[in-house]
């Protein structure tokens, strides 16, 4: 499946690109935000990428290239001044944070970031960094793991399944999808409404593997480092717990006067957006401008 991006006319309307501005793309995934950005920007503009994921800023490579207005690089948006300083840049008109988790993650059960496919537990973003899904269940504590789970899964069964996966890997190590999947059913009893019941947890530990939600933090507590007066700053979120980062942040920077909400309430995508891409009924959308 082709990677559809959400929120497409809302990010144009509240990150409002224009002609010979410099945006930068911090999670520029397969390019989907990035072909709109680059038509409001103009051939005078300059669109930066950057993708933890060296496989996936290929991708993006390949469907933008031929464009000289382009610079990609290989880093983790938790280092955006330092990525913009190596490439050259220094404060830009505008930044992007689409958090989504890509089609192309999912449906590569290599990559084990689904329980849909039998897979190894990595869901490294980054496959250069070392510690693994795998990693994290077969060594902590039976407690931290339930914490993990807890906290960035907001799975209320975390307990049960955290002592189901310590008493399992007693017996053999949790490796794959395919055990830690039927390790939740077993602990929860199936599923969670609509939702299966491995999804809370499958999500606590991609969270956890990539530092998702420190990076966020730590990126936008940088916006001052990163955005010329009159620049915007766009997060595109799809879970309560990154929600809460980009509005809680979003309000220091505010309260500090440095900023301005653009958006008092999440926006959110319409209808007719979820009946044709189903993986975009939990987007929000947050944007803010730098005072000038």
């Amino acid at each position: 499946m082709q990677h559809q991006p959400v929120l497409v006319k809302e990010l144009m309307q509240y990150l409002n690109p224009r002609e010979g501005q410099i945006i930068v793309d911090c999670t520029i995934g397969e390019g989907g935000h990035a072909i709109r950005i680059l038509e409001g920007i103009g051939e005078r503009g300059m669109l930066i990428g950057l993708d933890k994921d060296a496989e996936i800023l290929e991708l993006a490579r390949r469907k933008l290239s031929g464009r000289p207005n382009v610079r990609l690089k290989h880093m983790d948006f938790a280092n955006l001044p330092e990525a913009l300083h190596e490439l050259g840049f220094g404060k830009v008109d505008g930044a992007l944070f689409d958090l989504g988790i890509s089609s192309y993650h999912l449906e590569r059960p290599e990559r084990g970031f689904s329980f849909m496919a039998e897979g190894p537990l990595d869901m490294r973003m980054d496959r250069g960094q070392q510690k693994t899904a795998a990693d994290l269940l077969n060594t902590l504590p039976e407690a931290e793991l339930a914490k993990i789970i807890r906290e960035y899964g907001e799975e209320p069964k975390a307990r049960r399944i955290a002592l189901r996966i310590v008493k399992a890997r007693k017996e053999a190590p949790v490796n794959s999808t395919g055990q830690l999947k039927e390790l939740i059913v077993r602990a929860t009893g199936g599923r969670h409404g609509a939702r299966h019941a491995a999804t809370r947890t499958f999500q606590a530990l991609r969270i956890a593997v990539n530092d998702e939600l420190g990076a966020l933090h730590r990126a936008l507590k940088a916006l001052p480092e990163v955005l010329l007066p009159g620049g915007r700053a766009v997060v595109i979120s799809f879970h309560s717990l990154e929600d809460r980062i980009a509005k809680r942040t979003f309000r220091e920077l505010v309260s500090a006067g440095w900023a301005k909400v653009l958006t008092p309430k999440p926006v959110l995508p319409s209808l007719e957006e979820v009946e044709k891409n189903p993986r975009s009924r939990s987007a929000k959308l947050r944007a803010l401008e730098v005072k000038q």
